[in-house]
């Protein structure tokens, strides 16, 4: 079966499932909302403020984050994160945050059993495959699901590089 069928089938199967469920997303406010919520995701939250993403994630979307937890953004090389956050290296941090974004509303049942190719915000293509739990360019969604408003939440625990 081609596989951009089968990502398709599987935005339409997210979004239905994401719409089925209008009670809770309603009150779970948006992406950045629910991560501003959890203190697993502080470095992630701080550097969607920096990189001026705040506004696109809390608009209507759909999407799908895979999120990278704060342990895993401390597994990057020491002052990465630190460097990451300076003004001048906005257009970086931009890049590597928008990596992380895919248009549409993909939850891990839409994913499961799949394998195939994510178009991100950034421009690039995630490698997504769904079997054996779900991995995006090698990172493995420790926690799936997380609802919002406007999508849905994988928490990762790698930090994905364009």
């Amino acid at each position: 079966m081609n596989r951009r069928f089968l990502l398709t089938s599987a935005a339409a199967v997210g979004l239905l499932s994401v719409a089925g469920c209008a009670t809770t997303i309603a009150s779970s406010g948006s992406i950045v909302d629910v991560a501003a919520g959890d203190p697993d995701f502080s470095t992630l939250v701080t550097a969607i403020s920096a990189a001026g993403l705040t506004e696109t994630l809390a608009g209507p979307g759909p999407f799908t984050v895979f999120a990278p937890t704060d342990a895993a953004f401390a597994a990057l090389p020491a002052g990465t994160v630190q460097s990451l956050l300076r003004p001048e290296n906005r257009d970086d941090l931009v890049a590597l945050l928008s990596y992380h974004v895919v248009p549409g509303a993909y939850p891990a049942s839409a994913l499961a059993g799949e394998r195939g190719r994510l178009d991100t915000l950034e421009g690039g293509r995630l490698r997504m495959n769904g079997r054996n739990g779900v991995r995006v360019d090698g990172a493995t969604v420790r926690m799936p699901d997380i609802v919002a408003s406007n999508g849905v939440i994988h928490a990762i625990d790698t930090v994905l590089m364009p």
